[in-house]
C-alpha cells in the first residue's frame, strides 16, 4: 500500500486501524497536547477520549514522560511506566517532519508484567535467551589494564594477584569514577572462573520497584534473574549502597540457597555510615566483605596522572584518525594542579574532548575544560590573613562538592562531617 492509497481509506477506516493496532496509545504535538488516545486507554485512565483530547498529557497520564521525548528528540524503547499502582512497559519515539520535532507518539507495550504469561513458551524462551546473552559475558580485562605505578596501585594490584583465584566474595570501594568496575573485571580475569558467565548489575542504574525482578527473579513468571543467571561463575553488584533493604534481605536469603556464585560488590559510599544510618544490613555487609579493596582517589595518587593522561590520549588519537598529539607543557601544569572530583573518568572524558578539540599537534590549555583551567587561579590568590585564607578555602571546597553531589548526607561524608555542621557552614557561607 503506497502513501497515496492511504488517503482512500475513509475516515472511520482510519480510525478502526488505529483503535486496534495497539492496545493502548496516545499522540501528542510539540507542545505535549493530545492529539490523539485511543478509547481502551482512555477506559484504563478513567477520563473521556472526548475531553482528553487536547489536554496536557501530564494531565491525563501519570508519571508520563512524553514531554522528555519530545524536548530531546531521544526515543525511550520498553521503558518502565507506573500508572495506577503497576509497572508497565511503553514504548515513546518522536514524531518528525522535515527534520523537525512536531510531537510524539507513545504505546504501551506490556500492561504489566502478567502479560508474560499470555505469550508462548516459545518466545518466553527466545526472550530469555536473548536477555542472557545481553547480560552474560566472558571476560577479557586483564590486570595490565589497571593503569598506574603508584604504591597504592602497585598495592592493589598484589592483592588482586593474591585473592584472585579464590572464591571468597570481595568489596571493592572507591569513590565514582575511580574505576571499581575494572577491578572487577581483573579479578575474575585472574580467577577460576574466568571462562564462566561473568553477569553485571547495577543498582542505582535500575528502578528500585524493578531491581528485585532483575537481581532475583520471579519464579511465578518463571523469569531468572542475574543471581540464577551467575551460577557458577560471578554475579558483579555496583552500587550496592543503592540497593533497598527490602531487596538486601531477600538477596541475603537467596546467597545462602545459590552457593556456586562468585560476588564481587562494589560502592561509592561507606557501607558502615549505611548501617549507622540503618540503611544497610550489617549482616549482608559482613557476608560481602570477607576481602575489601579500596581504591584511592585520583587525587590521592596524582603520580599516576600522566601514565592514565597518555593512555587515553594514545587511545583517542587512534579512535579520531589524528596525527601524534602530545599535551603542552602548560597543559599538563593545569592537570597536575587540579583536584579530579570525577576521577579516572574525569580524566577520560576530559582528554578525548581535548583530542576532539585540538587543532595541531598540541593540546593546548584551551582545549580543557574551564573547571580545570580557572581552578589554578581560583588557589592561588593569598591576600587575607591565615583565617580568611582558611575559610576562603574551606567554602570553596564545600561550594565544589555541593555542585557535584546533590546529596547533601554524601556531601557531609565525602568532607568528614556532621550533617548538623554541614548545614552550620552552608548558612555561614551563604552556600
Amino acid at each position: 500500500m503506497t502513501p497515496s492509497s492511504l488517503g482512500m481509506l475513509s475516515e472511520t477506516v482510519v480510525t478502526q486501524i488505529l483503535e486496534n493496532a495497539f492496545q493502548w496509545f496516545v499522540v501528542v504535538d510539540k507542545e505535549c497536547r493530545i492529539l490523539y488516545i485511543n478509547e481502551d486507554y482512555c477506559k484504563f485512565l478513567e477520563v473521556d477520549k472526548e475531553e482528553a483530547i487536547g489536554m496536557p498529557v501530564d494531565k491525563v497520564i501519570e508519571n508520563t514522560k512524553m514531554h522528555e521525548v519530545v524536548t530531546t528528540g531521544k526515543e525511550h524503547i520498553a521503558s518502565p511506566h507506573f500508572i495506577k499502582g503497576t509497572y508497565m512497559l511503553a514504548n515513546r519515539v518522536p514524531l518528525l517532519v522535515n527534520g523537525e520535532i512536531v510531537g510524539a507518539f507513545g504505546s504501551v507495550i506490556f500492561r504489566d508484567m502478567s502479560d508474560w504469561n499470555l505469550l508462548s513458551s516459545h518466545v518466553k524462551t527466545t526472550m530469555e535467551k536473548i536477555h542472557q546473552e545481553n547480560t552474560l559475558t566472558l571476560h577479557a580485562t586483564k590486570l595490565e589494564d589497571i593503569k598506574g605505578s603508584s604504591q597504592a596501585i602497585r598495592s592493589l594490584k598484589e592483592t588482586i594477584q593474591m585473592i584472585a583465584p579464590s572464591d571468597l566474595p570481595v568489596l571493592i570501594q572507591g569513590e565514582s569514577g575511580t574505576g571499581k568496575e575494572l577491578i572487577a573485571s581483573s579479578i575474575v580475569e585472574r580467577s577460576t572462573r574466568s571462562t564462566k558467565a561473568f553477569v553485571k548489575i547495577n543498582c542505582a542504574a535500575i528502578p528500585a520497584e524493578l531491581l528485585e525482578l532483575e537481581l532475583l527473579g520471579d519464579e511465578s513468571i518463571k523469569t531468572s534473574g542475574r543471581l540464577h543467571q551467575a551460577a557458577g561463575g560471578t554475579l558483579f553488584i555496583d552500587e550496592i549502597g543503592a540497593m533497598p533493604m527490602i531487596v538486601q534481605a531477600k538477596l541475603l536469603r537467596k546467597l545462602q540457597e545459590v552457593e556456586d556464585v562468585r560476588i564481587i560488590a562494589a560502592t561509592n559510599r561507606p557501607l558502615q555510615t549505611l548501617i549507622a544510618q540503618q540503611k544497610f544490613r550489617e549482616d549482608l555487609y559482613y557476608r560481602l566483605q570477607a576481602i575489601t579493596l579500596r581504591i584511592p582517589p585520583l587525587r590521592e595518587r596524582m603520580e599516576d596522572l600522566p601514565e592514565l593522561a597518555e593512555t587515553f590520549l594514545r587511545y583517542y588519537q587512534q579512535k579520531a584518525g589524528k596525527r601524534l598529539l602530545q599535551l603542552s607543557t602548560d597543559t599538563r601544569k593545569f592537570m597536575e594542579k587540579y583536584h579530579w572530583p570525577g576521577n579516572v573518568r574525569e580524566v577520560q572524558n576530559v582528554i578525548q574532548a581535548a583530542v576532539y578539540l585540538s587543532h595541531s599537534d598540541w593540546i593546548e590549555p584551551t582545549a580543557l575544560p574551564d573547571s580545570i583551567t580557572n581552578y589554578q587561579a581560583k588557589n592561588q590568590a593569598y591576600h587575607g590573613t591565615l583565617q580568611e585564607e582558611l575559610e576562603n578555602l574551606e567554602k570553596q571546597i564545600i561550594s565544589q562538592t555541593l555542585h557535584e553531589i546533590k546529596d547533601k548526607t554524601l556531601v557531609a561524608e565525602r568532607l568528614g562531617l556532621s550533617r548538623s555542621t554541614l548545614y552550620e557552614k552552608i548558612k555561614k557561607y551563604n552556600l
